[in-house]
């Protein structure tokens, strides 16, 4: 099994990466899907989530607010950590419960947009930083997903920076492009991950 950590920040394309290295063969182990899973209605997360936020942070139906959520962690580092605590000690659960399904012969992708800041690159055998300009990143969250430019801004600081990323890769993926080229980015990406699994 070949253990590779992706990461990249908000608006570096991760989710378009992983889902051409599945197409390739790679098991996605994606923390983003893996921390909805962990706080959906009904779980012991969801639970623990309302009761260091409060009420104000789930919808009618009880299901979890995220833009709520966000509103109040983004804007403040200690209550960012709060949230962390209790989430990704489930995801780290979650995570390897799914690698451990996917076979010795794996190249086994986990998709974790917070690899830098949590200090995580000593757990994998390689890690895949994809890399875009802060400027590209801030003009994909206003124009393609609509996000308002403070919000936008404020979450790219919440996260570590361009320095910081490229610092833990051993592998870095330029997605500053169209479409396209990154199709034959991730291409040359998955033939190095094969000669690397040997």
């Amino acid at each position: 099994m070949l253990r590779i950590g992706l990461t990249g920040g908000i608006g570096a394309g991760k989710s378009e990466v992983s889902r051409r290295l599945a197409a390739h063969g790679a098991v996605i182990v994606d923390s983003d899907v893996i921390a909805r899973e962990v706080v959906a209605p009904g779980t012991p997360g969801l639970a623990a989530v309302a009761a260091e936020f409060g009420p104000g942070v789930l919808l009618p139906d009880g299901t979890l607010d995220r833009p709520a959520l966000g509103r109040v962690v983004f804007a403040d580092p200690a209550r960012l950590a709060k949230l962390n605590a209790v989430v990704h000690p489930l995801v780290r659960a979650r995570s390897a419960e799914l690698e451990a399904a996917a076979g010795p012969d794996a190249v086994v992708v986990h998709d974790v947009p917070l690899l830098a800041e949590n200090g995580l690159a000593p757990l994998y055998d390689l890690v895949v930083v994809i890399d875009v300009p802060d400027a590209e990143r801030l003009r994909r969250l206003v124009d393609l997903r609509g996000m308002a430019e403070d919000e936008a801004r404020s979450r790219m600081a919440a996260q570590a920076g361009r320095a910081e990323r490229l610092a833990i890769a051993d592998l870095v993926l330029d997605n500053s492009g169209d479409l396209a080229q990154l199709a034959a980015r991730v291409d040359e990406l998955w033939r190095e991950l094969e000669r690397r699994r040997g």
